[in-house]
């Protein structure tokens, strides 16, 4: 199972492998205060793709299309974490506002397609 959950929402027994896959460390968290198993900041769009989605330079389609080609062109680097949800709980963090449109739910369709 693959979940979403911002950094700012509290943890729970049932998140699992706890992932920030955000580039960027999240504001106003410390990293004492983080409970997170791994960052990985090679999974977070880079941040060209970023600035252009936020800036409102393209919308969450073509961000979407574009980051997973990104993802796609790093080999083997998400099939660790997809080979990890075979066998556990894997809840990606991020902290974006949007918990609609986000990278993080992008990310985590990816996974479950390398999975299917």
């Amino acid at each position: 199972m693959i979940y979403c959950k911002r950094v700012y929402q509290e943890p729970t027994p049932g998140d699992g492998y706890r992932v920030l896959v955000d580039r960027l460390w999240p504001r106003g968290v410390k990293k004492s205060d983080l409970k997170c198993d791994e960052w990985a900041k090679a999974l977070a769009p880079s941040a060209e793709l970023r600035k252009a989605f936020h800036g409102d330079v393209i919308d969450f389609t073509e961000f979407s299309r574009r980051y997973i080609a990104e993802l796609t062109s790093q080999g083997d680097a998400p099939k660790g974490l997809a080979d990890r949800a075979k066998n556990q709980t894997v809840t990606l963090l991020y902290g974006a506002k949007n918990t609609e449109q986000n990278h993080a739910l992008v990310l985590a369709d990816f996974l479950r397609r390398l999975n299917s």
